[in-house]
């Protein structure tokens, strides 16, 4: 009985999970409160990029507690490691012991003190676009469900920030209307599913407007650096946030 109310009492606390506010300051939270309602030592959220439509590969997007330097620029495809597998499978794992498992040759790095781990797939619909990761000392069969909840909430509010975005900016819904009337590649309604490709049509309609309203090549140029400066100085504010 104990267990079942403390089990209640950790989904209640999920309820977190649907927060607002930018893709990557709730996904630095979902990361930590889901390391919290498992009680595991660490755990991350490792996303899908677009980069590369042909060979589609996850990056860490966030972490909670100790993670391996390595870790931050490790690009993981379907079926690599063991988060790859989880990507390719759509199925949660559990490994109590990650040293005497067949996945001991995946490992990124020994475990004796936390010799524990768990994967889910992140969802939004249908598609799976990352993977949610935890180790610990154990964990338990309930604790991998709960993890699965965590991870379609997670999915959920990744949905619910993109579209949130779209909604609040005129700009953009012009242009995934001009672009899927003209190309039909991405519809505005499900441009959440591929946000680099929105990226992209986003950055192909900013050049052609300047192009129509007349502004020579040096003009968008110097548009484009504005552009690259501003994005410079919000990593840099993101990086400082990181190391407070």
């Amino acid at each position: 009985m104990l267990n079942e109310t403390k089990h209640l009492l950790r989904l209640q606390d999920v309820q977190a999970l649907l927060a607002s506010g930018s893709l990557d300051a709730n996904l630095a939270h979902h990361a930590e409160l889901a390391r919290r309602l498992v009680g595991a030592t660490s755990c991350s959220v490792m996303l899908l990029n677009g980069e590369t439509p042909d060979d589609l590969r996850m990056r860490l997007c966030a972490s909670a507690g100790d993670m391996p330097a390595e870790a931050a620029d490790a690009l993981v495809g379907s079926g690599e490691g063991i988060c790859g597998r989880v990507l390719a499978s759509g199925r949660a794992l559990l490994v109590d012991d990650i040293d005497r498992s067949e996945f001991a040759s995946l490992a990124r790095r020994r475990r004796a003190a936390v010799p524990a781990l768990m994967s889910a797939p992140v969802r939004i619909d249908a598609r799976i676009v990352g993977v949610l990761n935890v180790s610990g000392v154990a964990f338990s069969e309930a604790e991998l469900q709960l993890l699965e909840v965590i991870a379609l909430f997670i999915g959920k509010s990744a949905q619910v920030i993109q579209l949130q975005g779209l909604l609040a900016s005129r700009f953009a819904q012009m242009a995934l209307v001009r672009n899927a009337h003209d190309s039909g590649t991405i519809a505005a309604d499900t441009a959440y599913q591929n946000p680099e490709e929105v990226a992209r049509i986003l950055a192909r309609s900013f050049y052609k407007e300047m192009t129509r309203a007349g502004f020579a090549p040096g003009q968008i140029v110097s548009a484009a650096t504005e552009l690259i400066g501003q994005l410079g100085g919000a990593i840099q504010q993101t990086g400082k946030a990181g190391r407070q």
